[in-house]
């Protein structure tokens, strides 16, 4: 192999890994055609909301590791320079027995002050270590509870997307219809069949049909521009969506009978381990009349003389080793009192676990109650949308063969229009009731 070759094999070699690595990278921040699933996935890995709760749990087991970390010896050093402008006088007696003033000591002195320090027992440290699982815990339960939200709005927000766009697609058909039935009246005007009231209406109906699409066309993006907020999509690249209406209309169903379990929601999760911690600082303040024990060694390479230049010839070192133990007597009733306010704080929590219970089960029987009306609605509108589309062509083919006016086959049209619409509307609101009611059971899923 020539030596260019084998060089830029080798170059090949070294940065495909990077290339590698940034088109998966790339692959990953952009989609093409996304099912519901597929954004829900792409919002939990950019929305930045979880981002921020990741960093916070990163946040909380450094703070747990920081608190821990005075377990271990803790060593210092401390370096120190005197200069003395007038030495201190001490009183001597003399052979009379007379005492005189003597300035003592050297001008210049220096040492280093070397410390190690060993906690042994310390009331702080115990909580620290007897709270730190429950402190992580509830960082992680905090995520989740994020989590929740963004499957939840991302999922509202998908359905409200599909809702616009189907309402487009609707109005396009409607527009198509409309156009031939305008150009059939306006034929049978010309063929001196019917007057143009006919036609007329057509383009009065066709208009309207027109603006209706104009303004769900900005619906549409709007709608795009809310669920790329909400997964965290750069707002200048864009995307499809894709969804199989079958299986959307196969979704709307759920368990109405099924019992709701307060333990199940995240919230009350979350109470319960800020219970556990308030239980443990309740015991902390209990235990606040314990001494703190630690022991102690200390090392001081002193440094003297008169002279400056002199000072650092001799070292008079000293050390100790010792144990120090603090016992406190007297605090004002400090303890006492926060004793009480643990205990009042903990009281208050159980107050709030008890206030979250009756609301849950509120909620979810007002979730099952909004979506037992709802689905109710929509299935009446499917049976609805079935006879309109039925009445319609009927009528159609009266109106050609002369049998029925035009009048009837307008107002057949705006009959189908709204059946249309209304359910597609209420498809979008049946499965967002869902959601609501699988939240309020706390069994949303990501």
């Amino acid at each position: 192999m020539k030596p260019q070759l084998r060089l830029l094999s080798i170059v090949l070699y070294c940065i495909s890994p990077i290339l590698i690595h940034a088109q998966l990278k790339s692959q990953d921040t952009i989609l093409h055609e996304a099912t519901l699933q597929e954004c829900i996935q792409y919002a939990l890995k950019h929305q930045p909301v979880l981002h921020q709760s990741q960093i916070d749990e990163e946040i909380t087991e450094t703070t747990i590791k920081t608190a821990l970390s005075d377990w271990y010896p803790q060593v210092n050093a401390t370096y120190n320079l005197q200069h003395a402008l007038q030495l201190p006088t001490s009183f001597f007696p003399d052979a009379n027995g007379n005492k005189r003033p003597t300035r003592i000591g050297v001008k210049n002195t220096s040492n280093i002050q070397f410390t190690l320090n060993q906690s042994i027992f310390n009331p702080d440290l115990l909580l620290a270590s007897k709270t730190a699982g429950d402190v992580r815990k509830q960082a992680r339960q905090s995520t989740t509870s994020n989590k929740i939200d963004v499957v939840v709005e991302v999922s509202k927000a998908y359905y409200n997307l599909l809702l616009s766009k189907q309402q487009v697609k609707v109005l396009d058909e409607n527009i198509v219809r409309l156009e031939r039935s305008l150009r059939d009246a306006y034929n049978q005007y010309q063929g001196g069949i019917v007057d143009k009231t006919d036609y007329k209406r057509a383009q009065i109906a066709l208009n309207n049909t027109r603006a209706d699409r104009k303004r769900a066309r900005e619906q549409v993006e709007a709608h795009y521009s809310n669920l790329k907020q909400l997964i965290g999509y750069p707002i200048q690249n864009t995307f499809s969506v894709v969804y199989d209406s079958l299986q959307m209309e196969r979704e709307v169903f759920i368990d109405t009978l099924q019992q709701v379990q307060t333990n199940n929601r995240i919230e009350y999760q979350l109470l319960q381990t800020q219970q556990s911690l308030l239980q443990a600082n309740v015991k902390y303040n209990k235990w606040s009349y314990l001494p703190t024990v630690s022991a102690f060694a200390n090392y001081i390479p002193t440094f003297q003389s008169d002279r400056f230049t002199n000072l650092y010839n001799h070292v008079y070192p000293s050390s100790a080793i010792g144990l120090q133990v603090t016992v406190p007597i007297f605090q004002g009733r400090k303890r006492v009192y926060n004793v009480r306010n643990a205990n009042l704080q903990l009281l208050r929590l159980q107050w709030s676990m008890e206030d979250l219970n009756n609301q849950v089960k509120s909620e979810y029987m007002q979730a099952v109650s909004a979506y037992k009306g709802i689905l109710a609605e929509y299935n009446a509108l499917k049976e609805n949308l079935a006879l309109a589309e039925d009445v319609y062509n009927t009528l159609r083919l009266q109106y050609t063969a002369g049998i029925k006016t035009y009048l009837d086959v307008i107002i057949a049209e705006t009959d189908l229009r709204s059946a249309q619409l209304n359910y597609l509307t209420a498809l979008n609101e049946v499965l967002s009731s869902k959601l609501d009611m699988q939240r309020a059971l706390g069994t949303v899923q990501y």
